[in-house]
């Protein structure tokens, strides 16, 4: 895992970011990934700073694990836009900055004179990334939204669930639509950027947190528009038009584990057939001469022929019950651990509190201790998103408090102690 003080691949970026709940995650990832992002809020602190849990269940704008989470790395600016000085100290830190990140409603950038539009002109290298439900343009531009009517309306949830369809679909834990809203976004700015490193040239980046879930519905769309089948959820696996093989399985020691993706290659099979043998179970598997007939394929199993039927199918349909066996027979993390080392997609049905204290998670670095000096102490947070082999990621610093960084931005902009003392008399900031 990088070093604390790691500098990131996107050290000398600056971005400036008027986000709500919807746009902050991708604040954060161009943050953790070195560039430096100013979060502008009222006056009164961003509307995220009420949302629980809050440390030691005390309400307080400094004190929301929400904020805390979402919003590492940032600075903190306190600034009223709807005041005329308000808006022109955000037109100064925009002017030192290379993008523009917002999730306003439709409409508000345009009223405060804000907009792509009206900064564009002096700033033609600027990029400016706006975060909306459905788009800025269109019938629905306007329609309100949160997370959950995303993943319903975009088809997500209508996957998520179980094989029981009695019961209703499951929204996804963590924000998703946001943050699905959010992996777009990040990834059309860095396109953009390099863009703008080929022509000068910035642009206005308009992105649909709707349409960014709808093509993130694995084969859900597709399927639709190419055959017309409706996808159905599946307990713990992909939705299809057509059932597949359940995966969750109870161990010996009565927690659920996850089978996953059977092997279909020959030296896999040799590999299942092996551990049986470690395990002396062979003889109580009554399949296991299909195993054997697997093992000596002279090809992979091919997902026709596990449609098909035939020899191919039986071996394969042993294969996974081959895995359901070991895994009722021994205990979670035994099989966990078993199937890893053999490079089988393979899992354990984990809370929480588990994934950040596993061996596993904790080796690569997952779970990352953040200082706050505010409150003498330090706390243990999720760590990267992703892994890359060469470009830093870390958490340097935690969320910031409100207004934290007001004075020091205010400084590089230029602005005398008076005229700051000028601002926060009359309310700017």
């Amino acid at each position: 895992m990088n070093a604390p003080d790691a500098a990131g691949p996107l050290t000398d970026l600056r971005v400036v970011e008027l986000c709500d709940e919807a746009g902050a995650w991708a604040g954060k990832l161009l943050a953790d990934l070195g560039a430096e992002v100013v979060k502008v809020e009222p006056p009164g602190g961003n509307r995220t700073r009420g949302y629980a849990p809050f440390y030691r269940d005390e309400p307080h704008p400094d004190r929301s694990l929400y904020f805390w989470h979402y919003n590492t790395n940032k600075r903190s600016v306190t600034l009223g836009l709807d005041t005329s000085d308000g808006r022109g100290v955000f037109r100064r830190l925009v002017a030192r900055a290379d993008v523009l990140l917002e999730d306003q409603p439709p409409g508000r950038m345009a009223a405060l004179g804000l907009d792509y539009a009206d900064l564009a002109p002096a700033q033609p290298g600027l990029i400016m990334a706006s975060l909306t439900p459905f788009g800025r343009s269109g019938p629905r531009a306007g329609a309100p939204a949160t997370d959950l009517t995303i993943l319903a309306g975009a088809g997500p949830a209508w996957s998520c669930g179980y094989d029981d369809h009695a019961l209703p679909p499951v929204r996804g834990g963590g924000n998703q639509g946001y943050q699905t809203g959010c992996h777009w976004a990040v990834a059309t700015v860095l396109v953009a950027l390099l863009h703008r490193d080929f022509t000068g040239e910035g642009q206005h980046l308009d992105v649909n947190m709707h349409a960014a879930s709808n093509v993130t519905t694995e084969a859900g769309t597709y399927q639709w528009l190419v055959a017309r089948e409706t996808v159905q959820r599946q307990t713990g696996r992909h939705a299809s038009a057509r059932p597949s093989a359940g995966v969750q399985v109870r161990a010996r020691d009565g927690r659920w584990v996850t089978t996953g993706v059977a092997p279909r290659r020959p030296r896999e099979i040799a590999t299942m057939l092996a551990w049986l043998d470690e395990l002396g179970l062979r003889d109580a598997f009554e399949q296991w001469p299909l195993l054997e007939l697997g093992a000596a394929l002279d090809h992979d199993i091919s997902v026709a022929a596990m449609m098909e039927g035939g020899t191919d199918a039986a071996i394969y349909g042993a294969v996974r019950d081959a895995l359901n066996f070991i895994a009722g027979a021994i205990d979670s993390y035994d099989f966990f651990v078993g199937t890893q080392r053999r490079n089988l997609q393979c899992g354990i049905i984990y809370s929480p509190d588990e994934v950040i204290d596993d061996p596993h998670f904790r080796e690569r670095g997952f779970a990352v201790e953040v200082t706050h000096p505010e409150l003498g102490a330090s706390f243990v947070y999720p760590g990267a998103p992703y892994r890359l082999s060469a470009s830093p990621w870390s958490i340097r610093r935690r969320a910031p408090l409100l207004g934290e960084d007001t004075r020091a931005v205010l400084t590089e902009l230029g602005i005398t102690p008076a005229e700051h003392a000028a601002l926060r008399a009359t309310g700017v900031v």
